[in-house]
């Protein structure tokens, strides 16, 4: 993978990934939770790693090794962590939890969108299973209400 640990950088107070080539070329900004730069920086220090790729074979004997990994490795990985805790078969879409789980803590659609690097806001309700509800609508309560 080309993720370097370049790409990780502060902005807006906050880690984030930068810079990130993804589907279809576009570039885009993944904001990286506090929790989980702790951990690649406890990695980066069990590795050894100052510069270049942030994901690194490891040998039998618990050493990194080489410059980097191929994309398919990674997923070897992830799909092997998956089997381990009961999900046998895996696919990628199958990580879409992380879009349910910033909808229900309250996140803003276009923000999640942003996250998940979809051009469209569409691709994106339909991660989420959005449909609109007529009975509770968003604009019943909007605080412009005449005084009864």
């Amino acid at each position: 993978m080309a993720l370097t640990l370049d790409h990780l950088q502060q902005r807006e107070e906050h880690w984030a990934i930068v810079d990130l080539v993804g589907k279809g070329g576009h570039i885009r900004t993944v904001p990286v939770p506090n929790w989980v730069r702790s951990e690649l920086g406890d990695w980066f220090n069990a590795a050894a790693i100052d510069r270049g790729r942030l994901f690194r074979r490891v040998n039998k004997v618990g050493r990194t090794w080489g410059d980097g990994m191929t994309v398919k490795a990674v997923w070897h990985i992830v799909k092997e962590s998956a089997k381990s805790v009961g999900m046998a078969k895996l696919a990628p879409h199958d990580l879409r939890p992380c879009a349910r789980l910033c909808d229900a803590s309250g996140g803003e659609l276009e923000q999640i969108q942003f996250l998940l690097g979809h051009v469209s806001v569409q691709t994106t309700e339909r991660f989420l299973g959005c449909k609109q509800r007529i009975r509770s609508a968003v604009n019943d309560r909007i605080g412009i209400e005449p005084n009864s």
